[in-house]
């Protein structure tokens, strides 16, 4: 199985080529770690890290 990409600015895993949460087009297959986010005006994880899309992110991307 192929490693997914992260985007590098706001670190949303992406399919396509572009990211549909900042619009960046810089990815990287270099990660650590996933989370994912259901529900963002509850979770306080999300606010920490400043999440406002919900969705699957890398914790750590390089």
């Amino acid at each position: 199985m192929a490693k997914k990409k992260a985007c590098k600015k706001c670190k949303l895993f992406v399919e396509g080529d572009s990211c549909p949460s900042c619009g960046s087009s810089n990815f990287t297959t270099s990660w650590q770690g996933r989370i994912y986010i259901t529900d963002v005006k509850r979770s306080s994880i999300a606010q920490k890290l400043s999440i406002k899309v919900k969705g699957e992110y890398a914790i750590k991307v390089r």
